[in-house]
């Protein structure tokens, strides 16, 4: 799929991607917009694009909030998507959405994925879409050549990881520790432990996302995982600093 060949091909060029991760229309889309354009500008490989759900059980307090926030100035799905196309049409990198399934069943699934085929989306991320549940899913997302990233956790078995493995395309998105977005991950032995089964059990890329904050934990994960997701920490950025904060912050990250 055409995800995996590029970033196949950014991993010629750099030893560690990042991806960041916006909630679209909060604090706003004239906001994203900037934001976007700093973290592009600033060397990030892929953009995570959360499309606002009331519901989002992966997340933490301060996704959760962005989410809420979001859905109560009226954001829709229509104007998510058509601010994914502006995206693709203005920036040269990878871009995936992110959601819960509630979402794509009640846009229609088949709508869905082709209305974001047709804008050019890579990938999408359903935390709550196990693939015993997803074979429509999955089937489309091969049709629509649009990767499915499933999800590793620390409590994931090695058997569960293959499983997961077989269905994902693209990368493999492991979730650095047990609980939501948003707080520190200790990056210990026993971390290392688990992306070392992760790298035995996936045959894909793997991404590291929940608590990386700052360049520290980025080389933490060097070496060992090809993707460092910064998601969490943005949004406090842009809340405490505001959107022209985003740049510098990304630049000091590799």
């Amino acid at each position: 799929m055409r995800l995996k060949n590029n970033l196949a091909e950014a991993l010629r060029h750099k030893d560690i991607l990042l991806m960041t991760h916006i909630v679209l229309g909060y604090p706003s889309f004239e906001a994203n917009r900037e934001v976007v354009a700093q973290m592009v500008e600033s060397g990030v490989d892929l953009i995570e694009m959360q499309i606002p759900f009331s519901e989002p059980m992966a997340d933490g307090p301060v996704i959760i909030k962005a989410n809420q926030d979001s859905l109560a100035r009226g954001t829709k799905v229509r104007q998510c998507l058509e601010f994914a196309a502006e995206m693709i049409a203005t920036h040269a990198i990878p871009f995936l959405f992110m959601t819960y399934y509630n979402i794509l069943f009640k846009y229609g699934e088949e709508e869905f994925f082709a209305d974001a085929a047709a804008i050019g989306i890579q990938g999408f991320i359903i935390p709550d879409l196990p693939p015993e549940e997803g074979g429509a899913f999955l089937e489309r997302a091969k049709k629509y050549d649009i990767a499915p990233i499933l999800i590793f956790a620390p409590t994931s078995t090695d058997e569960r990881m293959r499983v997961l493995a077989a269905a994902a395309d693209g990368f493999i998105y492991c979730v650095a520790r047990r609980g939501v977005t948003g707080s520190q991950t200790s990056f210990d032995e026993a971390f290392y432990q688990y992306i070392a089964r992760c790298r035995e059990c996936a045959g894909l890329p793997l991404a590291v996302g929940f608590g990386i904050c700052d360049r520290q934990d980025v080389d933490a994960i060097r070496g060992r995982a090809e993707i460092a997701v910064i998601g969490s920490e943005m949004i406090r950025l842009v809340d405490e600093k505001g959107a022209s904060a985003v740049g510098p912050f990304i630049s000091g990250l590799r």
